[in-house]
């Protein structure tokens, strides 16, 4: 039943973050800075809210790690916003995917963890899909292809600092962290480039800032109602719906390539997942 519960949460956040991309790539000629800033600031409303209404301390206990994870937060963002100028959204989620990776890279060093044989066997499934995408699918943009690979490596320094963080601050701290943060820089950011959207655009610009904010909090509550190993290959529906969005939205079409590449990523993570939580 809880297992249950967690996979209806995470198919309410995935669908949230999926929406909040497909705006994102429909806003695109806006400066990356400026969606942050819109973004954060929506997300940011309601998480110091709901930290206010249940007096919960909003400076945090960890506060170096928390802005230590709020800054590798910020940067892995505006490079996924960026990227989506350059790749179809379904690439470039796929993509930012492998965070995982660098996180167990990271791991070793900081947290001293141990990554098994089989799962450096699974990491070098989904890299092999990032070449695949790479280097059979002309289409790829190379410059796109660098953002993207950045934001997955900040995304895996934002995993291994919120395991460090660990259960000593509350979850909508981290996320209230994160969002005053990225509402400050892209806030000072956009002041030297901001373009004045037009009509429906403000409307998109608000729903940013929800979509992100139920895409966070829909999580929170699926990791909260099951174990981390049983909910994390959950997430990568986003894939699935990002795709579909990107089809009909923006009429956005695959290579047999790109496809192979995407489901190699997503299939040696989920197989990494699966073996985490003992599945395998």
């Amino acid at each position: 039943m809880e297992l249950k519960k967690a996979f209806i949460f995470m198919l309410i956040s995935t669908l949230s973050f999926s929406l909040m991309n497909a705006i994102v790539k429909y806003l695109v000629h806006l400066p990356a800075y400026e969606l942050v800033f819109f973004r954060s600031l929506g997300t940011l409303l309601f998480s110091t809210s709901f930290l206010v209404f249940h007096k919960i301390p909003i400076l945090g206990n960890k506060r170096k790690l928390l802005l230590s994870r709020a800054i590798f937060g910020v940067i892995s963002m505006t490079l996924f916003f960026m990227s989506l100028k350059y790749l179809t959204m379904g690439t470039a989620v796929s993509l930012r995917y492998i965070a995982p990776i660098f996180a167990a890279i990271f791991a070793i060093f900081m947290l001293r963890e141990k990554v098994k044989l089989i799962q450096w066997l699974f990491f070098a499934i989904a890299f092999g899909g990032v070449l695949v995408l790479k280097g059979l699918d002309k289409e790829i943009d190379t410059f796109g292809l660098s953002l993207i690979i950045g934001a997955a490596f900040f995304s895996g320094l934002v995993f291994v600092t919120i395991t460090k963080i660990g259960k000593q601050d509350h979850p909508v701290v981290v996320v209230n962290y994160f969002m005053f943060v990225a509402t400050l820089v892209g806030g000072f950011l956009m002041l030297f480039n901001f373009v004045t959207p037009k009509g429906i655009e403000w409307l998109l610009l608000l729903l940013l800032g929800v979509f992100g904010y139920f895409g966070q909090l829909y999580m929170t509550k699926a990791f909260q109602s099951a174990s981390t190993n049983q909910v994390a290959p959950f997430k990568y529906i986003e894939v699935v719906f990002t795709v579909i969005l990107g089809f009909f939205w923006f009429q956005e079409s695959y290579s047999l390539w790109s496809l192979l590449g995407i489901l190699m990523i997503i299939g040696g993570l989920v197989l990494n997942a699966l073996y985490k939580r003992g599945s395998l």
